[in-house]
């Protein structure tokens, strides 16, 4: 990579961790929701539906909207629209408020995800070092995830934690906003090679429908569905899952979450240098197996603590530690899948196919969620940890499939206009 790059990969590195921070804020947020506005979890699940529905009703038209504005501005002009909705929020506490600011965040993240796959291609030469920065831009989200975490427990009142003092965390956000939108605004970088000189945007928007004709992307489909609803079925929970199967305090149950961002960041930062050497499906395939075993294993074996709000991280027991070691082990799947499907098409293509990524995957962390939260509302918190198992199985052999078919298509190239596009 040329080190002219240098400002660009940086700027989007930002970009990448703040939202991050406001993406995977919905396990805590989800948890406060419950204690300081007295919300059911069913319609806390609705925030998971908010950001990942407005992503994915964004990708239909970002390509459209890119194509005129360009990448960097238009993820800098999400970034203000963030800033907003986050210095809304502790100005007028309310469950609704949130609900808005999430939407907010969903609809410039599609923009943000959009413009940084695209400003990949453009800066790297070979399918290796795009798979490599892709899975290093994951693993800095999930830094970010991992950061989320803790920057709202801090803000949590540990013996009052349904005080609305957590929502200050907001006017840090709002302001960390703004600074990652003149980062991606100042930093230098040539859009046009983008996009094929025949082709307008709407001929560009169109090109996302087109993309399901090819059998592979379908394939890439059903696994980034699947492997976002596992994930975000875990994430998106997990804090409630600490706090009321386990038994901990309200901040501790927030902080202990983390560990599962970390076990994704750690992964998917090491797969940047293991998936240069080992093929991706050896690497994902025995994650997941493992993962299945744990689950299997540890989620029904958890006990609730007696200790309550005495209770700290050197009380904690083995069993809490296993869920982020699923995270570590599940890790490189997301950024493999993404890396391998945009690596087998032409450059001129990827803005639509990250559409697709951003719709596949809005639909299926908002499906896990939605049903992770009505099973443990009906039944338990074992029990919807366990609902995980049958998807996960799943998701083996669907990455085998997809692996198969990507084996078969021929190496990416700049494609033509078609003349059923033009006029």
């Amino acid at each position: 990579m040329d080190r002219r790059h240098l400002p660009i990969v940086g700027a989007i590195t930002l970009t990448f961790f703040l939202f991050a921070i406001l993406m995977n804020s919905v396990g805590a947020v989800i948890l406060q929701s419950v204690l300081t506005f007295q919300v059911p979890k069913t319609q806390a699940a609705l925030l998971e539906g908010c950001k990942d529905l407005s992503a994915a009703g964004a990708s239909f038209v970002v390509v459209l909207l890119l194509a005129r504005l360009g990448y960097r501005r238009g993820t800098a002009l999400g970034l203000l629209a963030v800033a907003a909705a986050c210095f809304a929020v502790p100005l007028t506490p309310a469950f609704w408020l949130l609900e808005l600011q999430f939407v907010v965040v969903g609809a410039a993240f599609a923009i943000a995800k959009t413009s940084a796959y695209v400003i990949v291609g453009l800066i790297t030469v070979d399918r290796k070092q795009h798979a490599s920065m892709t899975s290093a831009l994951e693993g800095v989200f999930m830094i970010g995830v991992l950061s989320s975490y803790w920057l709202f427990s801090a803000f949590i009142d540990p013996f009052d934690p349904a005080r609305p003092t957590w929502l200050g965390v907001y006017w840090v956000l709002g302001v960390a906003s703004l600074i990652v939108a003149a980062a991606i605004a100042l930093a230098p970088l040539d859009e046009r090679l983008a996009a094929s000189e025949a082709e307008s945007a709407g001929e560009q928007w169109l090109w996302m429908p087109r993309l399901l004709a090819r059998p592979f992307v379908i394939a890439f489909i059903v696994c980034a569905f699947i492997d976002v609803l596992v994930e975000q079925s875990i994430g998106s929970w997990l804090p409630t899952f600490n706090r009321e199967v386990m038994n901990l305090p309200a901040a501790l149950a927030v902080q202990l979450a983390s560990l599962w961002a970390m076990g994704l960041a750690v992964g998917r930062l090491v797969a940047g240098l293991t998936l240069r050497r080992v093929p991706w499906v050896w690497v994902t395939g025995v994650g997941m197996a493992l993962s299945v075993t744990i689950l299997a294993v540890v989620v029904p074996l958890t006990q609730p603590s007696v200790a309550g709000l005495r209770f700290g991280w050197l009380d904690l027991p083995p069993a809490a530690f296993a869920v982020p070691v699923v995270g570590l082990l599940l890790a490189p799947i997301y950024p493999a899948l993404c890396s391998s499907v945009l690596s087998g098409l032409p450059q001129n293509r990827h803005a639509a196919m990250t559409g697709l990524i951003l719709i596949s995957s809005a639909l299926g962390g908002t499906i896990g969620s939605f049903i992770t939260g009505h099973i443990f509302a009906a039944l338990s918190g074992k029990a919807a940890f366990l609902a995980i198992l049958p998807p996960l199985a799943l998701l083996m052999v669907a990455t085998i499939v997809f692996d198969r078919m990507l084996r078969r298509t021929e190496p990416p190239s700049i494609e033509p206009v078609s003349p059923d596009l033009v006029g």
